[in-house]
C-alpha cells in the first residue's frame, strides 16, 4: 500500500484535509472522467510492472481542480510504492531537493506541485536525478572543489503546472509521459458528487446535485 510522505509542504491536518483524503479515488477504476489520461495511464502502469521498473516521468498539467494531486496518489497507490509531496517553491535551495532525494527508494514516486515554480540552481540537481539517477555534489571551495556522483535508487518524478509554457525546455523534455486534463462535463461533475455524498453517507436531492454541477465549471 502506498504511504504518503508530505515533507515540506506537511503541518497538522486540518478536518478539511481529511474529509478530502476520504473522498480522493484510491484507483483508477475509481477515478471519474478524464478517460484518456487514464487509459494511457494504465497502459504505462502495466508496462512497468511487467518490465519491474519504476515508472516513467510523469507531468500533469492543466487549469486548477482536475485531479493532478489526485492522480500522483493514484499512480502511487497503483504501483504500491510510497509519495513524497512537496511544490516548487517550497524547495528553495539545491539543498533541500538533495536531501528529499536522497532519501527516495525504489520505484517511489516524488510529487512536485507546481513544478515550474523551481529556481534554476534546483534545477540543475533535478536533471541528472531525472536522467541518470545520480546526484552531483560539489565538495570544497575554490580550485580545490571537486564534484563527487551520489547513485540515487530509481523513483519518478510527477511533475503538476498550471502553466506548462513557463517550464523550462529541459525540465519538459526530461518527462517521458506528459498529459493535459480537461475540464469535466456536466455528467461526470454529477457522478462526482454523487460518489462524494455517498461516501460522507450524505442525503442529497437529485435537483441540489445537478444544480451544484451545472455551476461547478468543469472542475
Amino acid at each position: 500500500m502506498a504511504k504518503e510522505d508530505d515533507g515540506m509542504l506537511s503541518g497538522q491536518r486540518q478536518p478539511e484535509d481529511l474529509a478530502n483524503i476520504a473522498l480522493r479515488p484510491k484507483s483508477l477504476k475509481d477515478l471519474i472522467g478524464q478517460d484518456q489520461v487514464k487509459n494511457n495511464l494504465e497502459i504505462q502502469i502495466k508496462a512497468a510492472k511487467q518490465r519491474g521498473e519504476a515508472l516513467e516521468h510523469v507531468l500533469f498539467y492543466g487549469p486548477p481542480g482536475l485531479g493532478k494531486t489526485t492522480l500522483s496518489h493514484i499512480l502511487a497507490t497503483e504501483m504500491g510504492v510510497n509519495i513524497k509531496v512537496t511544490s516548487g517553491p517550497a524547495i528553495e535551495r539545491a539543498g533541500d531537493l538533495a536531501a528529499i532525494l536522497t532519501n527516495l527508494h525504489v520505484g517511489d514516486i516524488l510529487f512536485i506541485d507546481e513544478v515550474h515554480r523551481l529556481g534554476h540552481n534546483v534545477e540543475e540537481i533535478l536533471y541528472p536525478a531525472m536522467e541518470d539517477f545520480a546526484l552531483d555534489i560539489i565538495i570544497g571551495k575554490g580550485p580545490a572543489a571537486k564534484s563527487v556522483r551520489l547513485k540515487l535508487p530509481r523513483f519518478t518524478v510527477v511533475g503538476a503546472t498550471t502553466r506548462l509554457a513557463l517550464l523550462t525546455a529541459p525540465l519538459r523534455a526530461r518527462f517521458g509521459a506528459v498529459y493535459r486534463l480537461d475540464y469535466y462535463d456536466e455528467e461526470a461533475l454529477v457522478a462526482i458528487l454523487r460518489r462524494g455524498a455517498e461516501l460522507l453517507a450524505l442525503d442529497y436531492e437529485e435537483d441540489g446535485i445537478q444544480e451544484i454541477a451545472r455551476r461547478s465549471r468543469g472542475t
